[in-house]
């Protein structure tokens, strides 16, 4: 699948590169997951390689906000292994009470004069500690935006939740809807324009342009994500959440038809991309054009990382 992917999908036009010190975020980052009990050997961490795509997602950055980012990746490959390897997202009933514990934690918005958290797990432990260093090295706005877009992410969960429990598939503007939030792009977005300096006015942030390229850097990422990850995802039973399924699900099961109609699609919404972006960067100012760079290097990132990473082996 993973050749697939490679010979079908257009390659990003954007420029790739690690941060230099992707190596010592990767061994923090790992360190940082068994202090707060998320792991108790590294091993999938190390083949997730969370450190290898923040790297590549922010390769200048300073390296305690890098590292924020690495960890916010770390984090989020172990909810997602939880909910989807190891049956936590097997059912609403199962996962409510995980996501109410850390809806709480998102609550106290890494408050410092807060007592630290109790019975949420390591999984909450370790969502407290990030939000407090969001605290710590961002303005009040950008916390709320970080957590607003943890909290969608963790609802989104109870969706899957919920059509895994009934093996249901969602149509396609459902599916591309809600991937945006499963795939926790966005909070990722926001750590990284903490991380490379790219912090707008929220007025500018609200500008219609800028939120609709926002969005159509998520699905890239997400397709792109879905396309290299199909292989593994369809070994055991099909996973309804993953744009060539859904596709093949709308096309009667052509897995092929299906399968190109996910390249299509990545390759179509690269090049509008493409069309919006350039439009915005002769228009914007040096924050603006952070955004935007910060953007490319994520799907960059997305694409370079996933041909390599033994995540998706």
């Amino acid at each position: 699948m993973r050749t697939f992917a490679v010979s079908a999908l257009h390659e990003p036009p954007f420029p790739a590169g690690p941060h230099a010190e992707t190596a010592r975020l990767g061994g923090e980052s790992i360190a940082w997951a068994q202090r707060f009990g998320l792991i108790t050997s590294g091993q999938r961490l190390r083949r997730a390689d969370a450190a290898g795509l923040a790297g590549r997602a922010c390769p200048a950055g300073p390296v305690e906000r890098v590292r924020l980012l690495a960890d916010l990746i770390t984090w989020l490959f172990v909810m997602d292994d939880a909910c989807d390897e190891d049956g936590l997202g097997a059912a609403p009933t199962r996962l409510a009470p995980t996501v109410a514990a850390l809806l709480d934690v998102l609550d106290r918005q890494g408050d410092p004069g807060a007592a630290l958290p109790t019975g949420t797990g390591p999984l909450g432990d370790a969502l407290d500690d990030l939000c407090r260093r969001v605290r710590q090295h961002g303005p009040p706005d950008l916390l709320l935006r970080f957590t607003s877009q943890v909290r969608d992410y963790l609802l989104a969960l109870l969706w899957e939740a919920a059509n895994r429990e009934h093996g249901r598939i969602p149509v396609l503007d459902e599916y591309v809807q809600m991937r945006r939030h499963t795939g926790a792009v966005q909070p990722s977005f926001t750590l990284t324009d903490l991380a490379a300096g790219g912090l707008p006015e929220p007025g500018r942030r609200a500008d219609p342009a800028l939120a609709a390229l926002n969005l159509l850097a998520a699905d890239l990422v997400c397709w792109c994500n879905d396309l290299f990850s199909y292989g593994k995802e369809t070994r055991g039973s099909r996973d309804a959440h993953n744009l060539v399924t859904v596709l093949a699900e709308g096309s009667g099961g052509d897995e092929a038809a299906a399968l190109r109609a996910a390249a299509d699609r990545f390759n179509g919404g690269l090049a509008a991309y493409l069309e919006a972006e350039s439009a915005l960067w002769a228009t914007g100012d040096d924050v603006l054009r952070t955004v935007l760079r910060s953007r490319r290097a994520w799907i960059r990132a997305t694409y370079d990382w996933s041909r390599t990473a033994a995540r998706y082996a």
